[in-house]
């Protein structure tokens, strides 16, 4: 990489960040231009911290060619229809100009935390409130090299900031990025309050915070070396979070449905956000605008498929089994429903090959009990009720129910899409016609799916339905504590302690508010799983219950060392491609080529 880049960046674009900061972070003062004396102020170290902050919403979460490496191209994603990247998903013909989300952006961000901690020892504050500062920049700098390591493995290691352009770059080795990490974020840790303090607040970085991420960075370096130290430094801060949950403010709620309340974003179970917001002094587009590669929120509608259009009141089966989309729709585009991208999709596919044959992963595998497992109905929609006053006669074409009626909005169900077959689909259930259309799984595809609605915004302006949301992206929530300290005591062969932590999940997601207490009760007693339980491949089921469509899944597979075995085992559209050395993301081919002194930086096998 060539680092008069990011060194040109980091003062072209730095004004830019400093007028994307987050409200919630910080009120910032854009600054026309800057120089290295300028992190001398307190003004610049803050300008610094919340352009830190500004380019996780800027490059990573929250935007398209960020969520789809995240989920692309594992055992529980497919493409959508309309996917975009779809060697990401298949792995057929990836090469090095195929992905990339963030590279540049994160070192943009390096570069800046590299000024704010060189320059910004000696600026005019008190020394606690400094210090505070400092263990900010510790832990963005942090934050991003964590992600890049997990990506791309070696990657270019600079803790001191750019300000003498050069062409030349190398790319520094794992164990060398791991040591900054994990000493910045030691450092963080020591320094930062025990909860978000102005001007960090809403769900800025504090001292639980860099506990979790370093904790994080342990486990991830012990999956790589298979260190035991590692292991158990991780479990020992994790259980240590778990201990003290109260002093920092978070736990989990009663119900796994209420994590993901607009309300409840900023509540005790968020870790860590990226902000987000419309408001065009923070260098946001004017709405109209909003394209998955900019800084908006799109997450809600990725994985939306195409309701308006495929809501035929009249669709049938045809000869050889699939669904034929026909009549009058019982939907259009709405604010509460959103906007469908149809970019990913659940992996529902009946696996070809090997020892799953037969079954869907999504349904048969992970959320396989449904009937006391609360989160398969808090992530998916099974039904949308109808918007549109559709009038349908017993004469329409194609309409087999032999009834007249009009939709009732709000009150008829436009689609049912039920996780289990159902007799007289599309048009009947048994031998009862129904107004709307029925999809159960036989009909689903890479159009036809079942919508995530964890993170719908229906706060958005009706007239606009097309807007962005303005809620936050949740990076990490507290329940990841309890299954990463589970996974941590899994490695160090404590099977009684793991079983302990992955139930207090489970029996979680065992609640239900419409459940009578005999009924939660059952509930959880059936969610209870022994030591014995405990294996690589049901943590994972786990974690993709309880963070499905949460940008975590590739990590996770990456982390463990599974992505091969478990993409063979459940991805028909990956498992012909995929090899071990795509545990890694191919350096960005655009990167490469701007090493033109010294020796030429290396790619990433496979690419």
């Amino acid at each position: 990489m060539k680092t008069n880049r990011k060194f040109a960046c980091a003062f072209l674009i730095f004004t830019a960040l400093l007028g994307n900061g987050c409200k919630k972070i910080l009120e910032e003062h854009p600054q026309s231009s800057i120089v290295p004396s300028f992190f001398n102020t307190p003004s610049g170290v803050l300008g610094g911290i919340a352009g830190g902050y500004a380019a996780i919403r800027e490059a990573t979460y929250g935007t398209e060619g960020f969520t789809a490496e995240m989920d692309a191209g594992t055992d529980d994603h497919l493409a959508g229809g309309s996917a975009s990247g779809i060697q990401l998903y298949t792995y057929n013909g990836i090469n090095s100009s195929v992905g990339g989300a963030g590279f540049a952006d994160a070192y943009r961000a390096i570069n800046t935390m590299n000024g704010v901690l060189q320059y910004g020892q000696s600026i005019d504050l008190d020394a606690a409130t400094r210090k505070q500062y400092l263990a900010q920049a510790k832990f963005l700098r942090a934050f991003w090299y964590f992600l890049l390591v997990q990506k791309y493995g070696d990657v270019p290691l600079h803790t001191e900031f750019i300000s003498v352009p050069t062409k030349s770059d190398t790319r520094a080795p794992v164990a060398d990025v791991y040591k900054v990490i994990i000493q910045d974020l030691t450092d963080a840790a020591a320094d930062l309050p025990n909860t978000p303090t102005a001007p960090f607040t809403g769900k800025a970085a504090c001292k639980p915070v860099a506990q979790f991420l370093l904790a994080r960075a342990y486990l991830t370096r012990g999956w790589l070396t298979n260190s035991q130290p590692d292991f158990q430094q991780a479990y020992t801060l994790f259980t240590d979070l778990i201990t003290n949950k109260g002093t920092y403010g978070w736990d989990l709620w009663q119900d796994y449905g209420d994590a993901f309340n607009p309300a409840n974003d900023y509540g005790k179970e968020t870790i860590f956000v990226s902000d987000h917001n419309i408001d065009t002094k923070y260098g946001i587009y004017p709405l109209g605008q909003a394209q998955g590669g900019g800084p908006y929120n799109l997450l809600p509608w990725f994985t939306n498929f195409n309701y308006p259009n495929l809501s035929g009141i009249n669709s049938y089966e045809n000869a050889s089994g699939g669904l034929v989309t026909t009549g009058a729709g019982a939907m259009v585009r709405d604010v509460q429903y959103g906007r469908p991208y149809t970019r990913t999709r659940p992996n529902s596919d009946p696996v070809k090959t090997g020892a799953n044959t037969g079954k869907r992963y999504v349904l048969d595998q992970a959320f396989v009990n449904r009937d006391v497992d609360s989160r398969y109905e808090n992530t998916f929609y099974t039904a949308w009720i109808s918007n549109v006053a559709t009038t349908n006669t017993a004469a329409a074409a194609n309409n087999r129910r032999g009834i007249s009626y009009t939709m009732v909005p709000g009150l008829d169900t436009g689609i049912y899409m039920p996780p289990f077959d159902v007799v007289g689909a599309p048009q009947f259930i048994g031998t009862r016609p129904f107004k709307g259309i029925v999809i159960p799984p036989k009909y689903w595809n890479n159009n036809i799916f079942p919508s995530v609605k964890k993170f719908m915004d229906p706060s958005r302006a009706a007239a606009n339905f097309n807007d962005p949301s303005t809620r936050p992206v949740v990076i990490w929530r507290f329940s990841d504590v309890y299954l990463l300290a589970a996974e941590a005591a899994f490695k160090l062969g404590d099977l009684t302690n793991a079983a302990n932590l992955i139930n207090v999940v489970r029996q979680r997601a065992a609640y239900r508010k419409t459940n009578t207490p005999a009924q939660n009760t059952a509930a959880v007693a059936a969610m209870t799983i022994q030591p014995g339980n405990v294996t690589l491949d049901f943590i994972l089921d786990e974690r993709s219950r309880e963070f499905f469509a949460e940008c975590q899944r590739w990590l996770d597979l990456v982390r463990t060392r599974s992505l091969t075995t478990r993409v063979k085992a459940w991805n028909n559209e990956a498992a012909p491609y995929v090899k071990d050395e795509f545990m890694l993301r191919a350096i960005p081919q655009s990167e490469i080529d701007l090493v033109i002194e010294g020796p030429k930086m290396p790619q990433n096998p496979g690419y």
